[in-house]
């Protein structure tokens, strides 16, 4: 299942996909606008050099040759100056393969004056394409790219009495200037911008809902461990997390209210099923006693009376030790929670036992709990009780010659005890109603051992159960490691 997070991030690789492949677009349109440039600029140079070759041909015209001296020059200066008037950006000449430069001019440089120096820098560059031009007898040409420009030289070789004369025009296509390249700036930017700022925002809307979502599991996690109730969790901000957040707030309160009925409920039935239960146990001493005190006013025999009277100590015995168990189930208090150190605990609880098993030819023994820090944290006078109630109930119900073992383990944060025996184990109708007050297999005794236990282990916000066995029957305590 994908998470918000994976989808928010698909979003932001499909942005810079979509960027980059925008901006390639972008790129190769200037570059096709830059090369049209260049094409246009290389035209303009042609058109220019055939324009000073066809007014050098009516210039010569008639002409059959002469002395090369400075008022040739002028009049070819002259002459490339008209040639040139109209073409914009393009500077030119007339060359001499043994004179060199016979004409140069730039009627539309743009600076304070006439420029009349040949440039310098691209003297090299002039020769060489006028060289060409001499050679193949054809016009010739030449490109020098550069970062932001590209330099055209043409040359184009003229006939007249003057051997190995060309002309040559100069000009700069300027592919990092222009509105093209100020909308590729532009284009470039925007899409930086949006890209980065888009990352930068999805990274701030991932990092705000895991920080407020990381807030809503702790604010879950703090609940306490004995609690079943919802808590109350906080408003983040975000209004797709607030709905959730106001529907968990509502639920928490209807499930508290459900369990506060539930629990009332139960407890009401408990009640219930304690009092009839109690009526049960204390008729019947009575009936008895009833039936002894009348069979002793009824006798003239000392002897008879004194049975009788034994008879009613007896159940008066069986009496006290119902309520004295009924008060231990209901008045067992809240824990006092020490440390403590699981062997000599289990030691202590299961050496009083030890006659008893013999006597039934039992064998109880202490299971191989592993040293652990910290120490556990618990009431060991309750649990020790709550024990007492698993192994002597282990003990009636095991047949001699079986295997009672008390054995303490912690699973993660928890503490397991338990009480394992090799008997027949517990039938199914029983199972159902086992930790229930009075709820017993046996006609002597009571039924009130596991609902101590249960009570005690609820106490240490934990829980008492009939764990699953192929043979016998296993009672396990689980508490928090460390309870407060």
């Amino acid at each position: 299942m994908r998470s918000l997070w994976s989808r928010l991030l698909a979003l932001w690789i499909m942005l810079v996909l979509s960027g980059v492949a925008t901006g390639y677009l972008l790129f190769e349109s200037f570059q096709q606008t830059a090369n049209a440039r260049v094409a246009r600029s290389e035209e303009l140079v042609a058109r220019a050099c055939r324009e000073i070759a066809d007014r050098y041909q009516f210039f010569v015209s008639g002409w059959t040759g002469g002395r090369i001296d400075d008022r040739l020059k002028q009049d070819l200066t002259t002459l490339v100056q008209v040639a040139l008037s109209s073409a914009i950006g393009v500077e030119g000449g007339i060359w001499q393969a043994d004179s060199g430069s016979l004409a140069y001019a730039f009627p539309s440089y743009e600076g304070t004056g006439p420029k009349t120096d040949l440039p310098a820098a691209e003297l090299n560059t002039i020769r060489e394409v006028n060289a060409e031009a001499v050679r193949s007898g054809r016009p010739a040409g030449r490109q020098q790219p550069a970062r932001s420009q590209v330099l055209l030289v043409h040359a184009c070789p003229l006939r007249g009495p003057l051997q190995g004369t060309t002309a040559w025009t100069m000009t700069r296509a300027f592919t990092a200037e222009g509105p093209a390249y100020t909308q590729l700036l532009a284009g470039l930017l925007v899409l930086a911008l949006t890209i980065f700022g888009s990352a930068i925002w999805l990274a701030r809307v991932l990092f705000s809902w895991s920080r407020k979502i990381g807030a809503l599991e702790k604010a879950l996690g703090k609940s306490d461990s004995g609690s079943v109730d919802l808590p109350k969790l906080p408003r983040t901000g975000e209004q797709e997390l607030d709905r959730l957040v106001d529907a968990l707030n509502q639920t928490g309160e209807r499930l508290a209210l459900e369990r506060r009925r539930a629990s009332t409920a139960e407890r009401l039935a408990a009640v219930g099923r304690l009092s009839a239960g109690l009526a049960h146990e204390i008729r019947n001493p009575i009936a008895a006693m009833r039936l002894k005190a009348e069979n002793a006013l009824a006798a003239s025999d000392d002897a008879r009376k004194k049975i009788a009277l034994e008879a009613i100590l007896t159940q008066v015995a069986r009496l006290d030790a119902l309520l004295r168990n009924l008060l231990q189930m209901t008045q067992a208090g809240e824990p006092k929670s020490i440390d403590v150190e699981l062997v000599s605990f289990l030691e202590s609880t299961i050496e009083p036992h030890q006659e008893l098993a013999a006597a039934n030819g039992l064998s109880l023994e202490m299971g191989t709990p592993e040293p652990t820090s910290p120490l556990p944290r618990f009431d060991p006078s309750q649990m020790q009780r709550a024990l007492d109630n698993l192994i002597l109930n282990a003990i009636q119900n095991t047949l001699a010659g079986g295997r009672i073992v008390v054995d303490a383990l912690r699973q993660q944060d928890k503490l397991l005890l338990s009480v394992t025996d090799s008997g027949a184990g517990v039938s199914e109708e029983m199972r159902e109603r086992l930790f229930e007050p009075f709820a017993t297999a046996r006609s002597e005794g009571t039924g009130l051992g596991l609902a101590i236990v249960r009570e005690i282990a609820r106490a240490h916000h934990g829980e008492a159960r009939l764990a699953h066995t192929e043979r016998g029957a296993r009672f396990e305590i689980e508490v928090p490691w460390r309870t407060s």
